[in-house]
């Protein structure tokens, strides 16, 4: 009977409960799910909250607006089945407050209550609240068990909370929620019904993931690009941030995350309502075979060498996997990192590529944006965020605007 319930449970997590399709639902924010590094010697920003009968809450901003709502919750790499007692969401004020009223119960199958299966995921009834493009929801997630999660996206970009024992799901204070932190825990996405709306992906490593962007700020280069196109106009496109800082094109890492190739599918050409996705990945494929080894987690492990030619192989599978789905792919040039010579000539000749072999649907120029005129292996000083490789919140906001606007536009039929 256990087996067969259990049996039962992943079916119903796979399919979203038993939801069926409907046109209009658009994915409005996402962030990738990464497993936890499990190794005893992990450093502490690599270590999950414990979560000790407590609630979670979470701050998102969905890039489109719509007429209801739907999360979706992933238990991904966990062992152990994720049971949740409560779920809400509300508007977003202050730190970690919802404006009374705008509370809202969120129900899996009618019930309040959930059991997400290891390995599964569910998507919740829809919920039938407004929801603004680009403000703030706040998520909260009762947890009643003790658990220390293995499935979470490391960095948020922003402040999330924790509180204090008890269901505090309900509240709308903020008071209760005393314990901080930068990770996102199990939520991996808001979905919304819009009438004609669709979705971008924009998938990548750190510079995409927004690692040293201002915090709180909404300054990924995403972030600066939905703004970029509602201000244009275009505001039936949602921008959705698959970045995972160090992720690699072509290999795995106990720290990192699934390869882009391997993660592909499901972080981009699965998000609901998608139609084209933007691709800058491959600075840390050249990178890694050069960085020491270390005793314990070697995050950097496999130190594979990587040619321009392999990396080339691996976009074309991209490519072919984004077609084969009628979806278009667009790539970013890879943008300057100060490497070394062996390196750089790597990443030139990449690039090279991407500008001229039209094997994409177009390209943007990330490493024309950003180089320094009279030292083009750099950024140029003011879109340098201090560590030579990723970009200040002025440099994300020159990515973004080279992104051609005429992708949305022809896609939208404009």
């Amino acid at each position: 009977m256990i087996r067969r319930a259990l049996a039962a449970l992943c079916f119903a997590a796979g399919l979203g409960w038993g939801l069926p399709a409907q046109a209009g639902w658009v994915g409005a924010w996402y962030m990738a799910p990464q497993a936890v590094p499990q190794a005893a010697d992990a450093p502490p920003y690599l270590r999950a909250p414990w979560i000790d009968d407590a609630t979670v809450r979470e701050i998102v901003r969905p890039t489109i607006a719509g007429t209801a709502l739907r999360l979706r919750i992933s238990n991904r790499y966990c062992v152990k089945p994720l049971h949740l007692g409560a779920v809400t969401v509300g508007v977003a004020r202050g730190i970690g407050a919802v404006i009374p009223g705008t509370l809202r119960r969120v129900t899996f199958g009618g019930r309040s209550a959930v059991v997400i299966p290891p390995g599964g995921a569910v998507v919740s009834d829809p919920v039938p609240a407004p929801v603004v493009a680009r403000r703030a929801l706040a998520v909260s997630l009762y947890v009643p068990g003790r658990v220390r999660p293995r499935t979470w996206h490391q960095i948020a970009g922003r402040v999330n909370f924790l509180s204090a024992r008890g269901d505090h799901s309900r509240d709308a204070s903020g008071a209760a929620f005393l314990h901080r932190n930068t990770h996102i825990l199990w939520l991996d996405g808001v979905d919304v019904r819009a009438r004609r709306g669709w979705a971008v992906v924009a998938i990548g490593d750190s510079i995409t993931d927004g690692l040293r962007a201002t915090l709180n700020a909404q300054q990924r280069w995403p972030d600066a690009l939905s703004r970029r196109l509602r201000a244009a106009g275009i505001d039936t496109v949602a921008v959705l941030n698959a970045g995972i800082s160090g992720n690699r094109l072509l290999h795995d890492s106990a720290c990192y995350g699934q390869s882009l190739e391997a993660r592909f599918a499901r972080d981009a050409l699965d998000r609901p309502g998608v139609r084209a996705v933007i691709v800058l990945i491959g600075i840390n494929d050249i990178n890694f075979a050069d960085m020491p080894p270390r005793r314990g987690l070697d995050c950097d492990a496999p130190h594979a060498r990587v040619s321009a030619a392999d990396l080339i192989d691996g976009y074309r599978r991209l490519i072919a996997q984004a077609h084969a789905r009628g979806v278009k792919i667009y790539a970013a040039t890879l943008t300057p990192a100060a490497l070394p010579a062996t390196r750089e000539a790597v990443r030139r000749q990449v690039n090279a590529w991407l500008r001229n072999s039209g094997a994409f649907d177009g390209v943007a120029d990330f490493d024309a944006a950003l180089r320094d005129p009279l030292r083009p292996a750099r950024l140029r000083p003011q879109a340098d965020s201090g560590d030579g490789i990723h970009p200040s919140d002025a440099g994300d906001r020159m990515l973004a605007d080279a992104v051609p606007l005429a992708w949305f536009r022809s896609a939208a039929g404009r």
